[in-house]
């Protein structure tokens, strides 16, 4: 696999701020996220937390991980990275946004957006079937980041900003996003054991 850069002090962001008070699979799918974090070698990874944050890091292993509490999780994801700016290493600068619901994002992708995003601010993966996360993001947009608002607002500032930004090429599709109890059988089926099924049965979660 290839290693992220070693010249930039990079920091994974994995957002698990979930809201459901029924946290099985979003706790099983938050700790096998956060250990691709671990594998992918970042200098720091941030968790973002938010609804039952108390269980949350009563169950998942969270070595390693400098913990954010989003009190406002409510009110959409970029409110998440916001209060995760307040953790970032002052050495920090590259930013890559994960999932905590999106078990399919493998630490060779996020080398591998690292390593296609160059000089760019920003960078995206580009699946066969369009564009998805793990994102990246420069220093140079980090304010941006700050003023972000509801669950799109990432995406805007792509929109906003299409010139600076770099799409990396990454086989097969979109990774799924872990919604519904159906989501979360089918990423079982696809992940083979790759995702531990210890946290229970599925139900229903949201990010």
């Amino acid at each position: 696999m290839q290693p992220l850069p070693a010249e930039s002090f990079v920091t994974g962001l994995v957002l698990g701020a979930g809201g459901s008070k029924r946290l099985g699979q979003a706790k099983t799918l938050l700790g096998h996220v956060l250990g691709v974090a671990r594998s992918a070698g970042f200098d720091q990874i941030i968790a973002a937390l938010g609804g039952a944050a108390d269980e949350v890091q009563a169950f998942v292993d969270l070595a390693g991980t400098d913990v954010v509490v989003n009190h406002a999780y409510g009110s959409g994801c970029s409110s998440s990275i916001a209060a995760a700016l307040g953790a970032l290493d002052e050495r920090c600068e590259v930013i890559v946004l994960m999932l905590g619901d999106q078990p399919g994002v493998s630490a060779a992708t996020v080398a591998a957006l690292c390593a296609g995003r160059g000089d760019a601010p920003l960078a995206v993966c580009r699946y066969e079937d369009g564009r998805g996360h793990p994102i990246a993001f420069a220093r140079s947009v980090f304010s941006e980041l700050a003023e972000l608002h509801g669950d799109r607002g990432v995406w805007r500032l792509l929109d906003r900003r299409s010139s600076d930004v770099a799409e990396v090429a990454i086989e097969g599709p979109v990774p799924r996003d872990v919604d519904t109890p159906e989501d979360y059988r089918a990423v079982l089926a696809e992940a083979g054991a790759g995702v531990s099924t210890a946290a229970g049965h599925p139900e229903q979660i949201h990010r």
